[in-house]
């Protein structure tokens, strides 16, 4: 799998920054964008000492122009991992008579980060990629996009966060049946709670959590694999489709009644998070 020329957004916390660790070593160059300058900083110094090649760029995945420019400019790359992403949940009811709900500020705050975001990055780097010339494994370059088993369901405790997700695996998944016969290879990583600051307050047992180096383990030899949708932990995803053809009532009663999600467990999205 040629992967000298990596971009990464979100490398300044959590999956983006284990991704970029991972994978500095001498001869390859990676572009690292992210929203934190200190922890971005961080992040190149850590992949410098390994023996990367960095350039950075302090960016907001929803600055669709910033984005483009970015990306082209690279003049070539072979792979791009968009991890940047936020999360949220619903607030607790003002009264007896009044709904769980979201903000409409973080609605809109997670749709325009989790999937314009993703839109942003993945949407010039094909254009991008569309240019270059094939690899000896017959690939342009791959691109990959993290989603969620929130995006499997309907979950009551994240509408937001889960229809973002679920935008983000439909897009990548599809979009990559035509990509594939360009030598574009699209994957959209579908996976539950990551031990990361982004779910570091969460008030509420998550199952299945799993430390960032073993997901990224997981995503890297999936990408290896030429896998489209990169799924884990399995059981946790296979549960969540099943919930998903329950009739609304039953799995909705199911959902409200865990703690998991729970109105006002998870705290709005910190700013500098990404």
């Amino acid at each position: 799998m040629k992967h000298d020329r990596i971009l990464i957004t979100g490398a300044s916390s959590g999956l983006g920054q284990a991704l970029s660790l991972t994978l500095a070593r001498p001869g390859r160059t990676l572009w690292l964008g992210g929203r934190n300058p200190e922890r971005l900083n961080k992040t190149a110094r850590d992949c410098i000492s390994r023996g990367a090649a960095v350039h950075l760029n302090l960016c907001d995945v929803t600055d669709r122009h910033a984005m483009a420019d970015w990306v082209q400019g690279t003049r070539g790359l072979d792979m791009v991992l968009a991890c940047a992403g936020i999360t949220g949940g619903t607030r607790k009811p003002q009264g007896a008579d009044t709904p769980a709900t979201e903000s409409p500020a973080q609605i809109r705050r997670i749709f325009e980060t989790d999937l314009y975001g993703v839109l942003n990055t993945v949407l010039p780097a094909l254009e991008l990629m569309q240019g270059q010339p094939r690899a000896t494994d017959g690939l342009r370059g791959r691109i990959c996009a993290i989603s969620s088993v929130a995006g499997l369901v309907s979950f009551p405790g994240t509408p937001s966060y889960s229809a973002a997700k679920a935008a983000v695996d439909r897009f990548m998944v599809a979009t990559g049946g035509n990509t594939k016969k360009a030598g574009i290879l699209l994957s959209s990583v579908v996976c539950g709670f990551l031990d990361t600051p982004m779910v570091a307050r969460n008030t509420f047992p998550m199952p299945g959590l799993t430390d960032v180096n073993s997901a990224c383990r997981r995503i890297l030899r999936g990408l290896a694999r030429n896998e489209r949708r990169i799924t884990f932990p399995l059981w946790l995803a296979a549960g969540s489709r099943l919930m998903d053809l329950l009739p609304i009532k039953l799995a909705e009663a199911y959902y409200n009644n865990q703690p998991a999600g729970a109105p006002g467990s998870m705290p709005e999205p910190e700013p500098d998070l990404g």
